[in-house]
C-alpha cells in the first residue's frame, strides 16, 4: 500500500475533480467512505439534473480555516491518495474507512476521540484500489494542527494496513530511495520527445561527475564541461562560502521562462554538497587525460581486484559488524557510475541506477570512512581517467563487471541481514543487470582491427572511386615481401599453371 501527501489551496476544486469522471474516464461511482462525520451526513446530494451539489460539503470543510483568519496556513488543503498494490485483494468500503481513520490518527490530524476538536476531513473512493483523503489544516477548536513528519506516519499506517489485511508489503520510508519524477515532469518529457525526465538525466550526470572527481573544483569543472547549467548557493554569514549547488538542463524552461533548477538534495539524498564533500576527503585531483592501452588494462585489473576485495570484506562484516560495511557499500556506487560513463553501456547504467538505493544508509546518515570504501572511490576515479580510450569491450572490462556483480550480491546479503528488503532487492536487480552486461561477448581487440586496417590501406591504396576494385585485367600492385594472391573475378579466365 502506497500513500503520498500533497498540499493545495482550493478544496472546492479538488472535491469537484474527485467526483468527476477523471482525465481518462477512470473515476467510477465516487462516494465518501469515511470522514469527521458519518458518510451519509456529508455525502454531496444530487440535483434534479443528476449533478452533485458540493456547496454544503465544501462550506463545512472551510469553516475552521476561515475562523483562523490571518493565522491560517497559506496552503491549508491536505490531500493524501492511498493505493493498494496490483494483485492485492479489493478492500471493502468499511476496510477503507478503517485505513483512512488510522491514517488521520497516526498523523495527528484527527486523533481518535477528538472528532469535534480535530480537523475536518473526508475519504472519497472512486476506484477499486484507492481512496483520496482530503482535510483542511485547521482544527475545529480554533488552533493549528500539529502534523510534523506526516509523511513517515503515513508510511507506518500503510504498513499496519498491509499486516492487518494481508496485502503486499512495501519497504519502509527510510530516505534511501531517490526522488521519482513527478507526473508533470514525465508528461513534459513525453511532449518534448525526450526519453526520460530532466530529473533523471541530471541525476545520472551529477552521479557520474561525482564518481570521477577527486575534489570539489574538479566536480564542478566536470559538470560545466558536460554542458549542464549550474549555479551556486552561498552562505548568508560568509558570502564567499559555497553551501550548495543546483543544476538544470539547457532549454528546460519553467512557466516563468527561466530554467528548471534541481538542487543536489532534490536529485538524490547523497548528492548534496556536504555528502559529496565527504567523498573527497584526502583525495587528489583526477584529471581526464588520454591513457595508453597498457595503462587502461592496468586500470581495469586494479578496479576488478579492488571490487573483489571489497566484496569479500562486506561478506565478512555482514555477520560480524554490519555497520562497518556501510562505507564500502556506499563507495561501490561511485565505481559503478564511473564504469557506466566510460563504457557507455546502457545496461551498466541501469545497474548503477538500481544499485544507488542499496548503497545509501537510512535517513540520510553518512557512514564512517573505511579503507575499502576509499579504495573503491579511488578505483572509480581511475576508471574515469580512462574515458578517452574507447573501443570494444576487453577482457579486463568484462572481469570488472563480473566482480561488480559479485559485489552487488554481497551488498544484497548485507541488506538482507539488516532487514532492509527494498535495498536488498535493489542490489539483486543491479547484480542481474551486471551479469547481463558481462555475458556480452567481447569483440576483437580494436588495436588489431586498426593494425589490419593500416596494412590493408598500405596493400591496397585508395582509388578515385570509393570501394572500387581494380578493373578487369588491370594488374594489382603487391608490396614487396608480401604473399598476396589476387582473387579471380567473375568472367576472368582461370590462370594456367606454368608448370
Amino acid at each position: 500500500m502506497i500513500g503520498k501527501v500533497l498540499r493545495g489551496t482550493n478544496v472546492a476544486r479538488l472535491i469537484w475533480y474527485l467526483y468527476g469522471p477523471g482525465r481518462h474516464e477512470e473515476h467510477t461511482d465516487p462516494h465518501i467512505v469515511a470522514g469527521w462525520r458519518e458518510p451519509d451526513e456529508i455525502e454531496p446530494p444530487r440535483r434534479a439534473d443528476g449533478s452533485r451539489d458540493f456547496r454544503k460539503l465544501t462550506g463545512l470543510l472551510r469553516q475552521p480555516h476561515a475562523a483562523l483568519g490571518s493565522r491560517g496556513l497559506a496552503r491549508p488543503v491536505w490531500h493524501c491518495p492511498v493505493r493498494t498494490a496490483p494483485g492485492d485483494k479489493m478492500l471493502s468500503d468499511a476496510e477503507w474507512a478503517q485505513v483512512a481513520a488510522d491514517i488521520m490518527h497516526r498523523t495527528g490530524l484527527a486523533p481518535h476521540g477528538q472528532e469535534d476538536e480535530a480537523v475536518r476531513w473526508v475519504a472519497i473512493r472512486h476506484g477499486d484500489d484507492h481512496i483520496h483523503i482530503v482535510a483542511m489544516l485547521a482544527r475545529q477548536d480554533g488552533t493549528r494542527p500539529r502534523f510534523w513528519n506526516d509523511y513517515y506516519r503515513l508510511g507506518e499506517a500503510c504498513q499496519a494496513a498491509e499486516e492487518r489485511y494481508g496485502l503486499a508489503r512495501t519497504p519502509p520510508r527510510d530516505s534511501t530511495a531517490a526522488r521519482r519524477p513527478t507526473r508533470a515532469e514525465t508528461e513534459k518529457a513525453a511532449r518534448q520527445g525526450r526519453p526520460e525526465p530532466a530529473r533523471v538525466t541530471l541525476r545520472r550526470a551529477v552521479a557520474e561527475a561525482a564518481a570521477g572527481a577527486g575534489t570539489e573544483a574538479d566536480f564542478f569543472a566536470r559538470l560545466a564541461g558536460s554542458g549542464i547549467e549550474m549555479r551556486f548557493r552561498y552562505s548568508q554569514r560568509s558570502p564567499g562560502q559555497v553551501t550548495g549547488y543546483a543544476v538544470a538542463l539547457p532549454g528546460e524552461q519553467a512557466r516563468d521562462g527561466g530554467l528548471v533548477w534541481f538542487g543536489g538534495g532534490k536529485l538524490a539524498p547523497d548528492l548534496t554538497l556536504p555528502a559529496l564533500r565527504r567523498r573527497w576527503q584526502d583525495a587528489s585531483p583526477s584529471a581526464r587525460r588520454p591513457v595508453t592501452w597498457a595503462e587502461r588494462d592496468a586500470i581495469w585489473k586494479t578496479a576488478a581486484d579492488t571490487a573483489a576485495q571489497a566484496s569479500e570484506q562486506i561478506r565478512i562484516l555482514a555477520a560480524a559488524d554490519p555497520a562497518a560495511a556501510h562505507d564500502a557499500a556506499w563507495a561501490a556506487a561511485d565505481t559503478l557510475h564511473a564504469a557506466a560513463a566510460v563504457l557507455g553501456s546502457r545496461v551498466v547504467g541501469q545497474a548503477a541506477a538500481c544499485y544507488d538505493r542499496a548503497a545509501r544508509a537510512p535517513y540520510r546518515r553518512l557512514p564512517v570512512r573505511s579503507r575499502h570504501g576509499d579504495q573503491l572511490r579511488r578505483a572509480g576515479r581511475l576508471i574515469s581517467a580512462a574515458a578517452h580510450v574507447g573501443g570494444d569491450p576487453s577482457l579486463g572490462q568484462i572481469a570488472l563487471i563480473t566482480r561488480l556483480a559479485a559485489l552487488a550480491d554481497s551488498v544484497s546479503a548485507l541488506r538482507d541481514t539488516q532487514g532492509r528488503v527494498a535495498q536488498a532487492a535493489a542490489a539483486r536487480t543491479a547484480a542481474s543487470h551486471l551479469r547481463s552486461a558481462a555475458s556480452t561477448r567481447p569483440t576483437r581487440d580494436p588495436r588489431r582491427r586498426q593494425t589490419a586496417a593500416r596494412l590493408a590501406a598500405a596493400a591496397f591504396p585508395a582509388r578515385s572511386q570509393p570501394n572500387a576494385g581494380p578493373a578487369v585485367g588491370e594488374p594489382v600492385s603487391v608490396p614487396a615481401g608480401s604473399h598476396h594472391v589476387p582473387v579471380r573475378r567473375s568472367g576472368q579466365p582461370r590462370a594456367r599453371n606454368p608448370g
